[in-house]
């Protein structure tokens, strides 16, 4: 079986915790033997898939645990809470994380739309974005497996590694997520795109006036829209988004007034006062909780 493949590949490849290049730009194969409690992150595009043990995220809320039975599909950059709490010696999690090149992946959207191809209809609402769990079929375990054997080969990953990711993002394209998916990179999803600009601009000044108008829509309509893709009004996604980059820079040793700065704020106090409502705690008591060098394992727990 495919999926038994895949595990063996990872395995034979990665022999401490943490993440390992490929070789394919994106592509990262990772293992975690300790458990690494859920923490703040951001999910840029990726696809993770976990070969075996099993990893968890949360979005605005919602818990997502997934293993070698589903994939995690998120298009567009999310705020989340991301670890392994599962993960240990007798039960080791293997996995890779695959980013997704809007490009390309806006590129493939649109031959299949062109092409007419069917893309299978996700539960749920038809215009959601967040986070998507969905099932390891024939053709996306085909495609890891090809994309990851090609390890045994630097020519062979030179020469066929776009062509086999790129046959990875059809599969994804293809299978239960395609629709989700095709929602953040086909034609016409303005909303995706002002995720995609607030994420690159998280240092300055955000507008959701000015949002909804580069959006080409009225703020109530965008603000509808808004919600209904990311589960969260505008204003709480863009404080999410800072709260959660601040938190991972603070983790990664940046004193805390930098990364306030580094994140948009101009008040100490506000920085403050919004974290600790979100966190439970002051961002210098999370500095202080984060002394300690963070573990491999800590590296891949988003």
């Amino acid at each position: 079986m495919k999926q038994e493949q895949v595990r063996q590949l990872i395995e034979g490849r990665i022999h401490d915790d943490g993440l390992v290049e490929t070789g394919v730009t994106g592509v990262k194969l990772f293992r975690a033997t300790q458990p690494v409690p859920c923490a703040p992150a951001v999910y840029e595009p990726c696809i993770v898939a976990i070969a075996s043990g099993s990893k968890e995220a949360v979005l605005d809320g919602k818990r997502y645990v997934y293993d070698n039975t589903q994939y995690l599909c998120c298009p567009t950059s999310m705020p989340v809470t991301a670890g392994t709490p599962a993960a240990s010696a007798q039960n080791p999690l293997f996995g890779v994380f695959i980013s997704l090149n809007p490009r390309v992946m806006s590129e493939l959207a649109i031959e299949m739309e062109n092409a007419g191809g069917v893309i299978p209809t996700a539960k749920g609402s038809p215009n959601s974005f967040g986070i998507r769990l969905a099932g390891w079929d024939g053709a996306f375990s085909d495609a890891l497996f090809r994309l990851l054997e090609l390890g045994d080969s630097e020519t062979d990953t030179a020469v066929l590694g776009d062509t086999r990711l790129r046959e990875l993002y059809y599969a994804v394209l293809k299978g239960e997520a395609g629709r989700f998916a095709r929602q953040a990179f086909g034609v016409g999803n303005t909303i995706a795109r002002s995720i995609a600009h607030v994420s690159a601009n998280l240092n300055a000044p955000i507008s959701i006036d000015e949002m909804a108008k580069r959006a080409g829509m009225s703020r109530a309509v965008f603000h509808r829209k808004f919600k209904q893709a990311t589960t969260m009004s505008p204003i709480q996604f863009v404080k999410s988004m800072r709260l959660n980059n601040a938190a991972m820079k603070i983790s990664g040793g940046m004193t805390v007034s930098e990364a306030a700065m580094e994140v948009g704020y101009l008040s100490a106090s506000q920085f403050s006062r919004e974290f600790k409502r979100i966190y439970g705690r002051s961002p210098r008591q999370w500095s202080d909780a984060q002394h300690t060098p963070p573990t491999a394992a800590a590296s891949i727990a988003t």
